[in-house]
Protein backbone atom coordinates (compact mmCIF):
# COMPACT_ATOMS: atom_id res chain seq x y z
CA UNK A 1 0.00 0.00 0.00
CA UNK A 2 1.46 3.31 -0.91
CA UNK A 3 -0.96 5.75 0.23
CA UNK A 4 0.92 8.65 2.40
CA UNK A 5 -1.22 10.35 5.20
CA UNK A 6 0.02 13.54 6.93
CA UNK A 7 -1.53 14.34 10.35
CA UNK A 8 -1.67 17.96 11.70
CA UNK A 9 -2.30 18.01 15.00
CA UNK A 10 -0.49 19.64 18.13
CA UNK A 11 -1.50 16.88 20.63
CA UNK A 12 0.95 14.00 21.03
CA UNK A 13 -0.46 11.63 22.18
CA UNK A 14 -3.32 11.78 19.59
CA UNK A 15 -0.59 11.80 17.28
CA UNK A 16 0.93 8.71 18.16
CA UNK A 17 -2.36 6.82 18.64
CA UNK A 18 -3.43 7.99 15.04
CA UNK A 19 0.33 7.24 13.53
CA UNK A 20 0.12 3.52 15.46
CA UNK A 21 -2.96 2.45 13.91
CA UNK A 22 -3.08 3.71 10.42
CA UNK A 23 0.83 1.86 10.37
CA UNK A 24 -0.50 -1.28 11.31
CA UNK A 25 -3.02 -1.02 8.33
CA UNK A 26 0.03 -0.18 5.99
CA UNK A 27 0.17 3.17 5.19
CA UNK A 28 3.03 5.85 5.57
CA UNK A 29 2.70 8.56 8.42
CA UNK A 30 4.13 11.65 9.00
CA UNK A 31 2.92 13.87 11.85
CA UNK A 32 3.22 17.78 11.49
CA UNK A 33 2.72 19.25 15.31
CA UNK A 34 2.38 23.18 12.94
CA UNK A 35 0.36 23.65 10.23
CA UNK A 36 3.09 26.60 9.63
CA UNK A 37 5.58 23.87 9.28
CA UNK A 38 3.35 20.99 7.12
CA UNK A 39 3.12 24.02 4.63
CA UNK A 40 6.76 23.36 3.90
CA UNK A 41 6.24 19.83 3.24
CA UNK A 42 5.96 18.44 0.06
CA UNK A 43 2.49 18.23 0.58
CA UNK A 44 1.44 16.65 -3.16
CA UNK A 45 3.10 13.82 -2.27
CA UNK A 46 0.50 12.65 0.45
CA UNK A 47 -2.87 10.97 -0.40
CA UNK A 48 -4.93 12.38 2.69
CA UNK A 49 -4.34 15.05 5.24
CA UNK A 50 -5.53 14.15 8.57
CA UNK A 51 -5.95 18.30 10.70
CA UNK A 52 -6.55 19.45 13.74
CA UNK A 53 -8.42 22.70 13.95
CA UNK A 54 -7.15 24.47 17.70
CA UNK A 55 -3.80 25.01 16.79
CA UNK A 56 -1.53 27.88 18.24
CA UNK A 57 0.44 29.33 14.91
CA UNK A 58 -1.80 28.72 12.55
CA UNK A 59 -5.55 26.90 12.93
CA UNK A 60 -7.06 23.66 10.58
CA UNK A 61 -9.59 26.19 8.85
CA UNK A 62 -6.49 28.66 7.42
CA UNK A 63 -4.25 25.54 6.51
CA UNK A 64 -7.06 23.84 4.44
CA UNK A 65 -7.97 27.35 2.71
CA UNK A 66 -4.43 27.18 1.78
CA UNK A 67 -4.49 23.84 0.33
CA UNK A 68 -7.79 24.63 -1.32
CA UNK A 69 -6.17 28.03 -2.76
CA UNK A 70 -3.29 26.15 -4.25
CA UNK A 71 -3.72 24.62 -7.50
CA UNK A 72 -1.41 21.88 -7.04
CA UNK A 73 -3.55 20.68 -3.87
CA UNK A 74 -7.17 21.77 -4.42
CA UNK A 75 -8.11 18.40 -4.47
CA UNK A 76 -6.50 16.96 -1.76
CA UNK A 77 -8.93 14.59 0.55
CA UNK A 78 -8.96 16.23 4.05
CA UNK A 79 -10.74 14.46 7.06
CA UNK A 80 -10.90 17.31 9.75
CA UNK A 81 -10.34 16.14 13.39
CA UNK A 82 -11.06 18.32 16.34
CA UNK A 83 -12.66 18.73 19.50
CA UNK A 84 -15.11 21.53 18.13
CA UNK A 85 -18.54 19.46 18.20
CA UNK A 86 -20.94 22.17 17.38
CA UNK A 87 -22.64 22.23 14.30
CA UNK A 88 -21.13 25.04 12.87
CA UNK A 89 -17.49 23.68 13.12
CA UNK A 90 -18.50 20.46 10.95
CA UNK A 91 -20.32 22.95 8.46
CA UNK A 92 -17.46 25.62 8.71
CA UNK A 93 -14.76 22.66 7.76
CA UNK A 94 -16.90 21.24 5.38
CA UNK A 95 -18.09 24.70 3.26
CA UNK A 96 -14.14 24.66 2.76
CA UNK A 97 -13.56 21.65 1.53
CA UNK A 98 -13.10 19.00 4.39
CA UNK A 99 -14.34 15.42 3.21
CA UNK A 100 -15.31 14.49 6.58
CA UNK A 101 -15.22 15.40 10.02
CA UNK A 102 -14.67 13.57 12.79
CA UNK A 103 -14.81 14.75 16.66
CA UNK A 104 -12.50 14.02 19.72
CA UNK A 105 -12.44 11.88 21.55
CA UNK A 106 -12.92 9.87 18.88
CA UNK A 107 -13.57 5.25 18.33
CA UNK A 108 -10.02 4.50 16.58
CA UNK A 109 -11.78 1.95 14.72
CA UNK A 110 -14.90 4.46 12.99
CA UNK A 111 -11.12 6.58 11.94
CA UNK A 112 -9.62 3.83 10.57
CA UNK A 113 -12.74 3.19 8.25
CA UNK A 114 -12.92 6.79 7.34
CA UNK A 115 -10.16 6.97 6.57
CA UNK A 116 -10.36 3.69 4.29
CA UNK A 117 -13.63 4.95 2.64
CA UNK A 118 -12.04 8.06 1.62
CA UNK A 119 -9.39 6.99 0.27
CA UNK A 120 -10.99 4.25 -1.55
CA UNK A 121 -13.43 6.81 -2.90
CA UNK A 122 -10.27 9.15 -4.20
CA UNK A 123 -8.35 6.11 -6.00
CA UNK A 124 -12.19 5.18 -7.81
CA UNK A 125 -12.09 8.49 -9.40
CA UNK A 126 -8.40 8.45 -9.82
CA UNK A 127 -8.78 4.74 -11.78
CA UNK A 128 -11.72 6.13 -13.72
CA UNK A 129 -9.85 8.85 -14.82
CA UNK A 130 -6.81 6.93 -16.16
CA UNK A 131 -9.36 4.91 -18.05
CA UNK A 132 -10.57 8.19 -19.67
CA UNK A 133 -7.22 9.82 -21.15
CA UNK A 134 -7.73 9.28 -24.46
CA UNK A 135 -9.38 12.81 -26.16
CA UNK A 136 -11.82 10.63 -27.70
CA UNK A 137 -13.19 9.36 -24.09
CA UNK A 138 -12.67 12.63 -22.00
CA UNK A 139 -15.98 12.82 -20.10
CA UNK A 140 -16.64 16.60 -19.90
CA UNK A 141 -20.02 17.77 -19.10
CA UNK A 142 -21.70 20.66 -21.10
CA UNK A 143 -24.91 22.19 -20.50
CA UNK A 144 -24.99 25.66 -23.15
CA UNK A 145 -22.63 27.97 -21.94
CA UNK A 146 -21.30 26.15 -18.91
CA UNK A 147 -19.26 23.51 -19.07
CA UNK A 148 -16.69 21.01 -16.78
CA UNK A 149 -13.21 19.52 -17.51
CA UNK A 150 -13.49 16.11 -15.36
CA UNK A 151 -10.25 15.08 -16.10
CA UNK A 152 -8.46 18.99 -14.87
CA UNK A 153 -11.55 19.43 -12.34
CA UNK A 154 -12.29 22.78 -13.84
CA UNK A 155 -15.31 24.76 -14.29
CA UNK A 156 -16.10 27.63 -17.03
CA UNK A 157 -18.86 30.02 -18.31
CA UNK A 158 -18.56 30.97 -21.56
CA UNK A 159 -14.89 29.61 -21.29
CA UNK A 160 -13.56 31.41 -18.48
CA UNK A 161 -13.17 29.69 -15.89
CA UNK A 162 -15.17 29.72 -11.81
CA UNK A 163 -13.49 29.12 -9.12
CA UNK A 164 -15.05 26.30 -7.16
CA UNK A 165 -14.33 24.18 -4.17
CA UNK A 166 -14.24 20.82 -3.92
CA UNK A 167 -17.53 20.08 -2.82
CA UNK A 168 -18.99 22.80 -4.98
CA UNK A 169 -17.56 21.10 -7.95
CA UNK A 170 -18.84 17.39 -7.15
CA UNK A 171 -21.72 19.09 -6.29
CA UNK A 172 -22.53 20.67 -9.53
CA UNK A 173 -21.34 16.98 -11.10
CA UNK A 174 -23.78 15.65 -9.17
CA UNK A 175 -26.64 17.72 -10.89
CA UNK A 176 -25.35 18.31 -14.54
CA UNK A 177 -25.22 14.28 -14.88
CA UNK A 178 -28.64 13.70 -13.22
CA UNK A 179 -30.54 16.44 -14.82
CA UNK A 180 -34.47 16.83 -14.32
CA UNK A 181 -34.53 14.39 -11.01
CA UNK A 182 -35.00 15.93 -8.17
CA UNK A 183 -33.04 14.34 -4.67
CA UNK A 184 -33.06 14.29 -1.18
CA UNK A 185 -30.85 15.98 1.24
CA UNK A 186 -29.64 12.94 2.34
CA UNK A 187 -29.72 11.52 -1.23
CA UNK A 188 -27.07 13.97 -1.95
CA UNK A 189 -25.33 13.54 0.91
CA UNK A 190 -25.10 10.14 0.09
CA UNK A 191 -23.83 10.31 -3.31
CA UNK A 192 -21.07 13.35 -2.60
CA UNK A 193 -19.93 11.90 0.71
CA UNK A 194 -21.17 8.03 0.70
CA UNK A 195 -22.97 7.32 4.44
CA UNK A 196 -21.49 10.27 6.39
CA UNK A 197 -23.32 11.01 10.00
CA UNK A 198 -21.29 14.00 10.53
CA UNK A 199 -22.36 15.88 6.84
CA UNK A 200 -25.36 17.66 7.93
CA UNK A 201 -28.12 18.87 5.69
CA UNK A 202 -27.45 22.59 6.33
CA UNK A 203 -23.76 22.04 4.88
CA UNK A 204 -25.99 20.81 1.66
CA UNK A 205 -27.96 23.63 1.59
CA UNK A 206 -24.96 25.92 2.21
CA UNK A 207 -22.86 24.52 -0.72
CA UNK A 208 -25.86 24.76 -2.90
CA UNK A 209 -26.99 28.42 -1.82
CA UNK A 210 -22.74 29.63 -2.51
CA UNK A 211 -22.56 27.17 -5.84
CA UNK A 212 -25.70 29.17 -7.62
CA UNK A 213 -24.17 32.36 -6.54
CA UNK A 214 -20.70 31.30 -8.16
CA UNK A 215 -22.66 30.25 -11.50
CA UNK A 216 -24.47 32.93 -12.54
CA UNK A 217 -27.30 32.86 -14.35
CA UNK A 218 -26.90 29.40 -14.56
CA UNK A 219 -27.70 28.81 -10.48
CA UNK A 220 -31.55 29.71 -11.83
CA UNK A 221 -31.56 26.12 -13.13
CA UNK A 222 -30.65 24.88 -9.93
CA UNK A 223 -33.82 24.44 -7.87
CA UNK A 224 -35.26 24.35 -4.46
CA UNK A 225 -38.63 21.81 -4.68
CA UNK A 226 -40.08 22.68 -1.05
CA UNK A 227 -40.56 19.48 1.20
CA UNK A 228 -38.33 17.39 -1.20
CA UNK A 229 -34.82 18.73 -2.05
CA UNK A 230 -32.53 20.16 -5.01
CA UNK A 231 -32.43 19.29 -8.72
CA UNK A 232 -30.98 20.50 -12.00
CA UNK A 233 -33.57 21.57 -14.50
CA UNK A 234 -32.92 22.18 -17.84
CA UNK A 235 -35.66 24.86 -18.18
CA UNK A 236 -34.59 27.70 -16.20
CA UNK A 237 -36.80 28.79 -13.27
CA UNK A 238 -36.70 32.65 -13.86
Amino acid sequence: MDNKILIVDDEESICEILKYNLELEGYSVTISSSAVNALQLNLQSFSLIILDIMMKDMDGYEFALRIKNDPRTEFMPIIFCSALSSEDSRVKGLNIGGDDYIVKPFRIREVMARVRSLLRRTQMVKSHESQNNAPTEDPDIHFKGLSINMKNKLCFIDEQPIKLTKTEFELLVFFLSNPNCIYTRKEIITNIWGRNDEVTERAIDTNITRLRKKIGEYGSYLITRLGYGYGFEEVSSK
